[in-house]
């Protein structure tokens, strides 16, 4: 069959390409490859939650820290009437180097990093059982820490691994 228009048979427009067509299907095959983890979707939000908690919290347990070692008189009850009798000033050293490890695993898991994800899940539990033995002295920053800690542990456990996938198509 001819098309008029072109005086060309139907087969042999086919086998003709033309330049800007070819430039086409060049840039079409250029495809960047799939990620091989899960398809970011909207709870991408949670993981994202849980690694600025983590940045925020980590820096408040090290304040907390300071002022365990620096003003032990600030506390409610003294340090015989906890749930593990310790000096403020040890729970303030251990509380200082939680909240940096914390804020650090934070920025790995704001980076899509597993190992920041498998660290911040296990880091959570830690900081949530210490703010537990904490809760004498101060109840009110306890619970909101221990509540905080427990969504964390639900962001990175069920939906971390969407954060690797959102922060390698992120980059070029």
């Amino acid at each position: 069959m001819e098309y008029p228009r072109y005086g060309q048979t139907k087969e042999a427009s086919r086998d003709h390409v033309a330049p800007s067509q070819a430039h086409q299907d060049a840039q079409s095959a250029q495809v960047r490859p799939v990620a091989a983890g899960p398809e970011p979707t909207n709870w991408i939000g949670w993981v994202v939650f849980a690694g600025i908690t983590m940045l925020v919290l980590g820096s408040l347990q090290a304040l907390m820290g300071l002022v365990g070692v620096f003003n032990t008189d600030f506390y409610l009850v003294t340090a015989n009437d906890l749930a593990i009798p310790v000096n403020y000033t040890a729970w303030g050293w251990f509380h200082l180097a939680m909240g940096v490890v914390v804020a650090l695993a934070g920025a790995a898991v704001m980076a899509g990093k597993t190992w920041g994800r498998a660290v911040g899940i296990f880091l959570a539990a830690v900081q949530a059982l210490v703010n537990f033995a904490w809760f004498p002295a101060y109840p009110f920053w306890s619970m909101i820490v221990i509540a905080i800690d427990i969504l964390v542990i639900y962001a990175l456990a069920v939906h971390g691994r969407e954060m690797k996938s959102f922060s390698d198509r992120a980059v070029p």
